[in-house]
């Protein structure tokens, strides 16, 4: 019965890494996009590239963008499942003028306490966002990237490359590089939770950026004045 069950196991955990794990860590993405260089290459020592998704959104990346610029716990929320990343409150419907001034180094809580934050690592207007966690995993809480690491760490990006397409739409790659200790630990806990939660909550998150965004562009073409009524 043991050696079923072990046989079973096994035989599961192999179609998830051969079958699934693949798909899941490249949904959306074309051959090209997974092996285009991301704007966060080289930011985070001795990582190794993690998943990379994409969609095309049916808005040009000037209307994208202010969606992205002013993401955050305590912001906009992060377009995704509310009660699993904003503790229940919903992300904003409508773009945030006092939100979109960002700049390399400022600080976006993830959680309510502030405990743990992104820092924007990068950022190049309408083009792409890097954000960087480092996080102290023994204590819970976000280090400063310019200083030493903890023993038990995560360092990671989340990367957003916008790229114009034909018809005034945008593509939308979303990529990531990451090291974390311990190594056998934390790639186990990758394997097991954050690459299939990542993928559940980014493919949510891509849905809700192309409905706003989307909504956005109508509203514009809407109520933009003809020429005719300029006259």
């Amino acid at each position: 019965m043991r050696l079923r069950h072990g046989v079973a196991a096994g035989a599961a955990v192999g179609a998830y890494l051969a079958v699934v794990r693949p798909r899941l860590v490249r949904w959306g993405a074309t051959e090209d996009e997974l092996l285009r260089p991301l704007p966060g290459d080289g930011l985070v020592p001795d990582a190794r590239r993690g998943a990379t998704m994409a969609t095309t959104i049916d808005a040009p990346p000037s209307t994208v963008w202010p969606w992205l610029v002013q993401m955050g716990f305590g912001r906009a929320g992060w377009y995704s499942y509310d009660r699993l990343d904003n503790a229940g409150r919903m992300s904003a419907e409508r773009i945030l003028p006092q939100l979109q001034e960002l700049r390399v180094g400022d600080r976006i809580d993830m959680t309510r306490d502030g405990r743990t934050w992104f820092e924007v690592a990068r950022l190049e207007p309408e083009q792409h966002l890097v954000l960087r966690a480092c996080i102290d995993l023994r204590r819970g809480r976000s280090y400063d990237a310019a200083g030493s690491r903890p023993c038990w760490f995560s360092d990671s990006t989340w990367e957003f490359a916008l790229e114009p397409l034909a018809g005034g739409r945008t593509r939308l790659v979303v990529g990531s590089w990451a090291a974390a200790r311990p190594r056998v630990l934390t790639r186990v806990a990758d394997l097991v939770f954050w690459e299939p939660a990542h993928a559940f909550m980014q493919r949510k998150q891509f849905r809700e950026l192309a409905r706003r965004a989307s909504r956005s562009r109508r509203s514009i073409f809407e109520t933009a004045p003809t020429e005719a009524a300029r006259r």
